[in-house]
């Protein structure tokens, strides 16, 4: 043992000042993190019931997500019987979109995840929503440009921030957040059918001055999809702009037959 005045002096036998602080700093972590956990315990994402991780589904809720796997080639949506690569749908009028992929198809629990994220201002929960989005960002464009679907100035201003652009960010790539710019605002879609959802969106869209996308690969990034009339809109004005191509990647989307 090292007299009392070499003690801590950071020779053989003895902790370092720089190692003790270190171990102090990871201690007083631990603790506060400790402290932290009783007093907002993690919940699970789905229904709110106390979790054992931030992030981790209760077995229920996990076992209840519906994730989209497979599909067409080009717009993800599941095959007919005997179909290959890309469906009758795509290969008569492949759209805008080089591809379209979602985590999961949209029901009650994706549903309640958006709606805490956007309305609820429960911000934390875009990184849940990215966690099970990478699996099909896996599957798109290596080294494209992330862009999230913009929202209006004023949808922006009272909402306080772009549930979009939250998502983007957490999946830890490169983003570029107001690439695009909602040039109008638009009345809120829901209940209307598809051919009104594309006539609302036209021409709302546009790059932001100066900016360029010639020869790029850009994926959307969006929570929702419903007819996928917003980002069709939103890539056109990138496809206009000269961007290589657009793909779309979102946390959950309506399947064919359902309502949002």
């Amino acid at each position: 043992m090292p007299p009392c005045g070499e003690r801590g002096s950071g020779g053989q036998g003895g902790m370092g000042a720089a190692a003790a602080m270190d171990w102090a700093k990871a201690a007083g972590h631990h603790s506060a993190r400790l402290l932290l956990d009783f007093a907002l315990p993690p919940r699970c994402p789905g229904c709110g019931e106390i979790s054992q991780a931030v992030d981790l589904f209760c077995t229920e809720c996990w076992g209840g997500l519906d994730f989209m796997a497979g599909g067409c080639a080009r717009c993800g949506l599941a095959l007919g019987a005997g179909e290959e690569g890309e469906c009758g749908a795509c290969a008569v009028d492949p759209g805008p979109l080089a591809r379209v992929r979602a985590a999961l198809g949209y029901g009650e629990i994706p549903r309640a995840i958006a709606m805490r994220l956007k309305y609820g201002r429960k911000i934390a929960l875009a990184r849940t929503m990215a966690g099970l989005m990478r699996r099909p960002l896996g599957d798109l464009a290596p080294g494209a440009l992330l862009v999230p679907v913009p929202l209006h100035r004023w949808r922006l201003w009272s909402r306080g921030f772009n549930q979009s652009v939250l998502i983007a960010r957490a999946l830890g790539r490169e983003v570029d957040p107001d690439l695009l710019r909602r040039t109008r605002a638009t009345p809120k879609l829901k209940g209307l059918n598809p051919a009104e959802r594309r006539a609302t969106v036209k021409g709302a869209f546009a790059l932001r001055p100066g900016a360029s996308v010639r020869g790029r690969d850009i994926i959307l990034v969006d929570d929702v999809i419903t007819t996928g009339a917003t980002a069709e809109a939103c890539a056109r004005a990138l496809r206009k702009a000269g961007a290589r191509q657009v793909e779309l990647l979102a946390f959950a989307r309506v399947r064919p037959g359902r309502v949002a």
